[in-house]
């Protein structure tokens, strides 16, 4: 049997360490609360994470067919958000 493998925002929780800057963290809780804390950072990471996810395809495909204007490039993002919002899913990054 295979180990599980979880696309970004799958699967269960796992307790991770983590240190901000007191100011940010202040400014969090400020914000959400502290029960809401985790999952706020939960969602920062992941909207990080789907970023990297599509630069690295631009990246990929500029190098392959050249540059792309800043519209096409909003216009990929609009794509990516609405096939993987469809699919439930958005893959790893590499």
């Amino acid at each position: 049997m295979g180990e599980t493998v979880y696309n970004i925002g799958e699967g269960p929780a796992t307790r991770v360490s983590l240190s901000l800057p007191e100011g940010t963290a202040e400014a969090i809780r400020a914000r959400v609360g502290k029960r809401e804390f985790s999952a706020f950072i939960a969602e920062a990471v992941e909207r990080e994470l789907r970023g990297q996810v599509l630069d690295e395809y631009l990246a990929d495909y500029e190098s392959r067919k050249g540059p792309i204007s800043e519209q096409a490039r909003h216009g990929a993002r609009k794509v990516f958000d609405e096939v993987f919002a469809e699919e439930g899913q958005w893959p790893a990054a590499s």
